[in-house]
């Protein structure tokens, strides 16, 4: 008997079994979403959204000097944006971003179909706050697992922030190749501009870097970058958000890919590391505590991921300047001392130099060393090998100072080399730059423009053109040679201590070593002014006769015996103390520190603002006690401003990346000594420019007072020159001790160093003398107190010397024993 099937019983049953299947599936899902959701990370990481961000360090006049990172960041509001950008950004990865809940259904459901198409898992239908998420909550691990983690967290996120929040924190976290992270460093890292200047064009090419942003980096794939830009454009004009006149002015725009320099570079480095170095320092974590400033990090990391924008005094033009200035002086020192031989490298190497090397004529402007493989020599020049077919000619002229280093000839007394044989061989690799070469012929051949002739009297030749250079005819070179002494410059404004200049060695890629603020070197004479001062306030006076003859000290607690000497090792016999301080004197100046008491000398050295502990003992006075360059030249601020000691500014001000200011370093003034002291120092220091030691600092048409420097055995070398505008301090010496060179003392190997510096920055100050206060009478260029009598006290009698005795036995010798 055939079954009979009630078709309303096989519907009802149909309905409950899908309804079961419905609850079942409901559950699982259910199930599913809450084993999925018990261990979430929370989303506080995103509400209170806090990424490491770069660190802007500035100059005076606003310029960048620096950043410092560990991802290069700049966090901004979307108003800080090119309008373009987010809407970029929304068509190639979102364009349903503002009608979803933090899940696109449609596309997941997309990407799934051509998932299973495919066999595997290639995309992710991920909208913008997924992505958010995966960054900054999960991991990038591709499973169904993380999509729903994914799925429960957006939905979270778009419940407590709004869709402006979300999209700016995205735009400011997406990395996007070249170490940059968000638009702010992308736009910067590709266009050289800021986000808010980005135009259609540039937002499409940024905007196609998410999906994969090697492949897409312009830098390395433009044709890549291209096709990506043009899907965004192609999008954008599809959803409706642009016309199709924008989308056609877009696309025909030329793309220029360059970077906005993070920094200056070059000399500017040193100041950017000291900057760098004091804000480690400065951000402890108790520093930070009392600061209010709530974070896990201090020290280096916090600097490096705070963002803050911290203002220094350093001026660009000065700095360059300086920089130049203390290469150039180095180098003329170097070739004083001889020739050292070629650049050690190895012999396989050398012999490929000439096939390898990448020269272009270019490599040689603007007095740029390059290296060159010689390939011959003879008597009168050596030929060389410098790449890519270019060669070049160096005459024996130009390499007269390679003579054999004898430290104990002074090098003018030394013959010039006129045999290049005796300098170089063929195989040598060697350091050249280019020299003059000759004018081009007919009358039309005028220097290089904005250039003057190589010399005066040398029409025939013209500064080097690298346009005018071809492979086949050699360059015009000059032999160079990379010193190995070192040396230090700083330069501040006395009115408000900002240290506009600070170079701290010959090369920074060398060694990040700062001479100028970390070294301690004895500054010899330099110190002498400390001297002076204290005696004008014990009835000294320029007009006060001093005696310089031999001298003999006996220590009272140690019985040791002190005889210092004069540098010349001869004597003048009574001198005005004017003339005693210009020609630096020692013996002089001994005698004068003894008669005002050295406790005395060493209380104005602390007035002046020197920093270290100095013992009770003549040898003092000779400068024994070492220093750094800033220091030393901080305290002559003192004699340029009036008496006023003054407080050194590297960082001004610091913000953080919210614009709350964390410091502020205003001008910190003191009254070091009084007015009419500091006046009648400048006057005497005046002098050992214009007729004495200094003379090599002399400027013409301007007020210069300053004072050198030379340690025993010429180690070390100075000069601390001052206007009432600006004070530098110059130092050269060997980070480990040894001798400069027979005659090389402050006069002449730092001086011309301070000249250099000084002779391109004095047009960026008015000329100006010192100004005279009150109660100061002049006699011819010799400043006097009103109360005083012209001639003061003598320096003569009741010391103990020995007429006629000749010693080299020096003050700084002795401290070295004792201490």
């Amino acid at each position: 008997m055939p079954i009979r099937v009630s078709w309303k019983k096989l519907l009802l049953w149909t309905c409950v079994l899908v309804v079961f299947c419905g609850l079942l599936g409901a559950g699982a899902v259910a199930t599913l979403f809450y084993w999925a959701s018990r261990d979430l990370p929370n989303i506080s990481r995103i509400a209170d959204y806090n990424p490491p961000q770069a660190t802007t360090v500035l100059a005076r006049n606003g310029e960048v000097l620096g950043t410092l990172c560990t991802e290069k960041r700049y966090v901004i509001s979307l108003e800080d944006m090119s309008p373009f950008l987010p809407q970029a950004f929304l068509a190639a990865e979102d364009d349903s971003f503002y009608h979803h809940m933090g899940v696109d259904p449609v596309a997941i459901l997309r990407a799934a179909i051509n998932n299973f198409r495919k066999g595997h898992m290639g995309e992710g239908g991920s909208t913008i706050t997924q992505q958010l998420i995966k960054q900054l909550l999960l991991t990038s691990e591709r499973s169904y697992t993380r999509k729903m983690k994914e799925a429960i967290l957006a939905y979270r996120i778009e419940k407590d922030l709004s869709k402006k929040e979300i999209l700016t924190i995205y735009l400011n976290q997406i990395y996007l190749g070249e170490h940059a992270y968000g638009v702010e460093a992308a736009a910067r890292t590709y266009f050289g501009k800021h986000a808010a200047d980005i135009t259609l064009a540039e937002s499409a090419v940024i905007a196609g870097l998410p999906k994969a942003p090697s492949r897409y980096n312009p830098f390395r794939s433009p044709k890549a970058a291209k096709d990506r830009q043009m899907y965004v454009l192609g999008r954008l004009r599809d959803l409706g958000w642009i016309t199709t006149e924008q989308y056609a002015q877009a696309a025909a725009e030329p793309l220029v890919y360059w970077s906005m320099p993070d920094g200056m570079g070059g000399p500017a480095l040193w100041y950017l590391e000291e900057a760098r170095r004091l804000l480690v320092e400065f951000f402890t974590e108790s520093n930070l505590k009392a600061l209010g400033v709530e974070t896990a990090r201090y020290g280096e990391e916090y600097v490096y991921e705070a963002g803050l924008t911290v203002r220094t005094a350093m001026v660009p033009a000065q700095q360059e300047a300086a920089g130049n200035a203390l290469r150039r002086g180095l180098e003329e020192l170097d070739k004083r001392q001889g020739w050292r031989g070629a650049v050690q490298m190895e012999p396989d190497k050398v012999q490929s130099f000439g096939k390898d090397a990448s020269f272009t004529p270019r490599d040689l402007a603007g007095d740029a060393w390059v290296r060159a493989l010689v390939t011959a020599v003879e008597p009168g020049r050596a030929l060389v090998a410098l790449g890519k077919g270019y060669t070049g000619v160096i005459p024996a002229a130009n390499m007269s100072w390679a003579r054999k280093p004898n430290p104990k000839v002074a090098a003018a007394n030394a013959p010039s080399i006129k045999d290049a044989r005796q300098v170089l061989a063929p195989g040598d690799l060697i350091w050249v730059s280019a020299a003059p070469m000759p004018a081009p012929e007919g009358p039309a051949a005028p220097a290089a423009k904005g250039k003057q002739p190589a010399r005066a009297g040398a029409k025939n030749l013209v500064p080097y053109d690298p346009e005018r250079v071809r492979p086949g005819s050699p360059i015009m070179l000059r032999l160079q040679q990379e010193p190995l002494v070192q040396g230090a410059l700083a330069s501040l404004e006395p009115d408000s201590g900002d240290v506009v200049a600070l170079i701290g060695g010959y090369s920074f890629g060398d060694s990040h070593f700062n001479r100028a603020t970390q070294a301690r070197r004895q500054p010899g004479s330099s110190f002498k002014p400390v001297v002076y001062s204290t005696a004008l306030d014990f009835g000294f006076t320029p007009s006060s006769i001093v005696l310089d003859a031999p001298f003999v000290y006996v220590n009272p607690y140690t019985n040791e015996v002190w005889r210092p000497s004069n540098y010349e090792h001869n004597y003048k016999g009574e001198l005005p103390l004017w003339q005693a301080l210009a020609l630096s004197r020692n013996t002089c100046t001994v005698r004068v520190a003894q008669q005002v008491g050295i406790a005395n000398v060493i209380q104005r050295a602390k007035a002046m603002g020197l920093e270290p502990h100095f013992p009770q003992e003549l040898s003092v006075s000779l400068g024994a006690v070492a220093v750094s360059p800033l220091n030393l030249t901080q305290a002559y601020a003192a004699f340029a401003n009036q008496g006023m000691g003054v407080r050194p500014r590297i960082i001004t001000s610091i913000t953080d990346a919210k614009g709350r200011e964390l410091y502020r370093q205003d001008p910190e003034h003191w009254q070091a000594l009084s007015p009419q002291n500091a006046y009648m120092m400048a006057t005497l220091l005046k002098n050992v420019v214009n007729a004495g030691t200094g003379s090599r600092a002399k400027i013409d048409g301007r007020f210069i007072a300053g004072k050198t420097g030379t340690t025993n055995e010429e180690h070390d070398a100075w000069f601390v020159g001052f206007t009432p505008y600006l004070v530098t301090g110059v130092y050269v010496g060997y980070d480990q001790l040894q001798p400069l060179g027979r005659l090389e003392q402050g006069g002449r190997t730092a001086a011309p160093i301070f000249r250099y510096y000084r002779s391109v920055v004095e047009d960026f100050y008015e000329p100006r003398d010192f100004a005279m206060p009150e109660g100061i009478v002049m006699s011819g260029n010799m400043a006097y107190r009103a109360d005083q009598p012209m001639e003061g006290v003598s320096a003569t009698d009741g010391l103990e010397s020995e007429p006629g005795e000749d010693t080299s036995e020096g003050g700084e010798d002795l401290m070295r024993q004792m201490f």
